[in-house]
């Protein structure tokens, strides 16, 4: 779904990113709607992703970021052995649960970028294969690697709410407003 994001206070850059990280957070949000956590667990395309999967992904991945640039370690360690379970709901999840799990990463999220000194100002990338050695990123990489994680989830979620049930972003605001 199309949506409009707001225009910055002049001068807040960390506004703008943040706004535009929200506007993606909707959109994984909308293709939940209505949905039971028996069907946003459902895979209906050739794709292993589930929309409930989803949702824990980009929560885990957000909160994984921010804790990695406040140089802690991130709620949950992946590896090999348990990357597979950051894509499905495990015993004692929901839907519900994931939700406001997000929306607690999510305040946590624009309390730490909204904190720091400067969005110029780095941290080191954990000594992680996937990632250059002593690599060094930035807050406004952060936020930015937040949006495009985020995006491409929120388009993944798309095609598989229309998998589902041919509801598109648009149909399914409708839906929630009448009700």
């Amino acid at each position: 779904m199309v949506s409009h994001v707001p225009s910055e206070a002049p001068g807040d850059e960390r506004g703008a990113l943040l706004s535009f990280i929200e506007e993606q957070r909707g959109g994984i949000r909308r293709a939940l709607l209505g949905l039971t956590d028996e069907q946003a667990a459902s895979r209906p395309s050739a794709s292993e992703l589930s929309l409930s999967g989803l949702l824990k992904h980009v929560a885990e991945v957000e909160q994984g970021w921010i804790a990695r640039a406040k140089g802690e370690a991130p709620a949950v360690k992946r590896d090999e052995s348990n990357w597979h379970e950051c894509f499905v709901l495990v015993e004692g999840e929901t839907v519900a649960s994931q939700l406001a799990y997000w929306e607690k990463v999510a305040a946590e999220t624009e309390a730490f970028l909204r904190s720091v000194p400067s969005i110029d100002d780095t941290f080191a990338l954990p000594p992680d294969p996937w990632f250059p050695p002593e690599g060094r990123v930035s807050m406004r990489w952060v936020a930015l690697h937040l949006i495009r994680e985020t995006a491409r989830h929120a388009g993944h979620a798309d095609i598989i709410r229309e998998s589902l049930d041919g509801a598109t972003a648009f149909e399914l605001v409708d839906r929630e407003r009448a009700g």
